[in-house]
């Protein structure tokens, strides 16, 4: 029995790393987390009341994901995006995703695609609960599911790469004024136009649906800039 100890030790410290994670994924999503600011993981583990430890392989968790990027003896930056890299990034996965869905609908049955019902119901029901954290992870899931359909699984590697680094921004402030209800269930209209087997209809849909997302994205830094609350994560 004495064999557990270890390994119940690195449960313990796997599941406080995916907390701290988690918990600095929704410091992102809410503008704590600045974009250009150098974070130390003592700092940021003293705001948590933990450890340096899983602060930094949170840390590394979220540089892994394109959301962070190690500065050497300082700590994390946040990755600053521009303008430009979030239309070039929306412009890609318009590029796979809108015929990918053409392709889907026209090739999956409809037992697969009510499958994914359930994930954009709750894509809806987290943005009703004003639950971003699991909005984002609902609308991952569904993204990647429905393209995972068309058999090509780098395909949605490259497309999960791509959501990782355009994360949403100003997602709280969408979540106030009642946007991110409308845009969640555009996924809804989206699987039941695949449904039809209008393919034509629903890669418009799609593309509908990314140009919508990237025009919540605009202008959102100055808003930030405006509205941005007294700061609860302290940087180096």
């Amino acid at each position: 029995m004495a064999d557990l100890k270890p390994r119940t030790l690195i449960s313990v410290q796997e599941r406080l790393r995916d907390q701290v994670a988690h918990a600095l994924r929704a410091a992102l999503i809410s503008g704590e987390l600045r974009p250009g600011v150098v974070y130390s993981a003592p700092a940021l583990a003293a705001d948590f009341g933990v450890s340096a430890t899983p602060v930094r392989e949170a840390m590394l968790d979220l540089a892994r994901e394109g959301l962070v990027e190690a500065v050497r003896n300082k700590g994390f930056r946040v990755t600053e995006l521009t303008e430009r890299d979030l239309d070039d990034y929306t412009e890609i996965r318009a590029l796979i995703e809108v015929p990918t869905v053409g392709r889907v609908t026209r090739t999956a049955t409809k037992e697969q695609l009510e499958r994914l019902r359930p994930q954009a119901e709750a894509i809806v029901a987290a943005a009703r609960k004003h639950d971003l954290i699991g909005y984002l992870e609902a609308d991952r899931q569904f993204h990647l599911d429905l393209l995972g359909l068309a058999g090509n699984a780098r395909l949605v590697d490259v497309v999960s790469d791509l959501r990782k680094r355009s994360r949403l921004y100003g997602l709280n402030r969408l979540d106030e004024r009642g946007e991110l209800t409308s845009s969640a269930e555009e996924h809804l209209e989206l699987l039941d136009l695949m449904l039809t087997g209008d393919a034509e209809a629903a890669e418009a849909c799609m593309t509908r649906h990314l140009s919508h997302v990237r025009s919540l994205w605009a202008g959102q830094e100055e808003a930030a800039e405006a509205e941005r609350p007294a700061l609860r994560l302290r940087a180096r």
